[in-house]
């Protein structure tokens, strides 16, 4: 019987992925003798603990959003790589782990070293001090960091690191008021899902703004362009008021509660230092803004020319035409990749619902009288709706026919 080195079996178990531990008995003839001498050993075992199920899933989400995943543990390093082949964390030809101790000293490291630790996947056999040096070499090369614990031994690292993540369930209460949030699943999935959720947020955000700002903006371009050229004004204060408070309001909120875009999590992170408002995003504002603004002057001019329209009259076509397009003008705010019919946008139920709310409260503010006295608003015929309805479509069209020419203002 060919007898094998408890070392060689001990690499051998820990490349099948195993914590290996070692068993040894010591016979005392008193509890004041040291246990831990002239112990006996009698073998080794091995215990697996598989992967949760969805890791391998939300492993390659990770990597389609570029997020880096870093595995540090305490585990034999044998053990670790193996772990880390059976999640797709590194691939199946792929070797290579550090070991803690490479990040005792990483003030000394020159800075091929560094660069090299900051690339490593795998660090095993690591204390506590390297997790908190591991972190700081990432944030130094201006990464974000977010750190996963559940030990007490991990609330320093939970602590330092820009998002500290504990575990819910078997995580301690220590590393709870360590860390920034808490896994009530101890999922990685539910880690991803967040990602998703928080770029969805500040996409939405970022639409919101651009819609608003950029409706606001061709009012008052509008207003003032007309008031300088034939000093008269296309819209009234309570008109503006009006649209301001209640048209602009529920498409904006709508926008705000869309779902995540298609393809969102295989873009790469933002710059946290990004403004919501980038350089492509003032030209968006001012783009609509003066499109926007040149429709409603259109409109207001069209309405005394074309139909003789008094000049009250002309307002009312005025300010329907920037209700309207105001309207068509929240299709604009979907993502430029993404289809014209089936969208984020029309996907939205509360921007339909948003579409009803508004339909009924430009209707009403011309033809409930109460509402229509206070606005000064009028009834138009036929050909004054049709006006409207074409020259408010005029911003939805530039900004469709933009996006299928790939020009990208947002």
């Amino acid at each position: 019987m060919q007898k094998t080195n408890g070392s060689d079996k001990n690499e051998s178990l820990a490349e099948e992925g195993l914590r290996v531990l070692a068993i040894a008995v010591n016979e005392a003839d008193s509890t004041d003798e040291d246990p831990y001498q002239n112990m006996v050993f009698i073998g080794l075992t091995g215990l697996y603990d598989p992967p949760r199920d969805g890791v391998k899933e939300a492993i390659a989400q990770c990597k389609d959003a570029k997020i880096e995943l870093i595995m540090v543990t305490g585990d034999h390093p044998s053990t670790a790589n193996q772990i880390a082949k059976s999640i797709n964390l590194i691939g199946e030809n792929e070797d290579g782990y550090t070991y803690g101790k490479e990040l005792e000293k990483i003030e000394e490291a020159d800075q091929q070293k560094l660069k090299e630790l900051s690339q490593e996947k795998i660090f095993a056999r690591v204390t506590p001090k390297q997790k908190l040096n591991l972190i700081t070499l990432h944030q130094e090369e201006g990464n974000i960091v977010a750190m996963t614990g559940d030990g007490v031994n991990d609330a320093p690292a939970l602590k330092k690191a820009d998002i500290g993540i504990a575990m819910g369930k078997r995580g301690t209460q220590v590393a709870k008021d360590a860390a920034d949030m808490i896994l009530k699943d101890d999922s990685l999935s539910s880690i991803v899902a967040a990602v998703e959720q928080g770029r969805t947020i500040f996409k939405n955000i970022r639409k919101f703004v651009l819609y608003l700002l950029s409706g606001n903006l061709g009012e008052i371009l509008a207003v003032a362009a007309t008031f300088l050229a034939v000093a008269a004004l296309p819209l009234y204060p309570l008109q503006i008021l009006f649209l301001n408070f209640g048209i602009d309001v529920f498409p904006a909120l709508a926008v705000g509660m869309s779902r995540s875009e298609a393809g969102i999590m295989k873009l790469s992170p933002r710059d946290p230092k990004e403004s919501i408002l980038t350089k492509k995003g003032w030209i968006f504002i001012w783009f609509f803004g003066v499109v926007i603004a040149a429709s409603i002057i259109a409109s207001f001019a069209l309405a005394q020319v074309w139909l003789d329209y008094s000049e009250p009259e002309a307002v009312t076509i005025a300010f329907l035409t920037l209700g309207f397009s105001r309207l068509w003008h929240v299709f604009n705010m979907r993502s430029p990749d993404s289809n014209l019919f089936i969208n984020e946008i029309t996907k939205n139920k509360f921007v339909w619902i948003a579409f009803l709310i508004c339909f009924f409260l430009l209707f009403a503010a011309i033809y409930l009288p109460f509402v229509a006295n206070i606005l000064d608003t009028h009834v138009p015929t036929i050909q004054g709706w049709l006006l409207v309805i074409i020259v408010s479509l005029v911003p939805l069209i530039i900004g469709q026919l933009l996006k299928l020419l790939k020009i990208k203002l947002q």
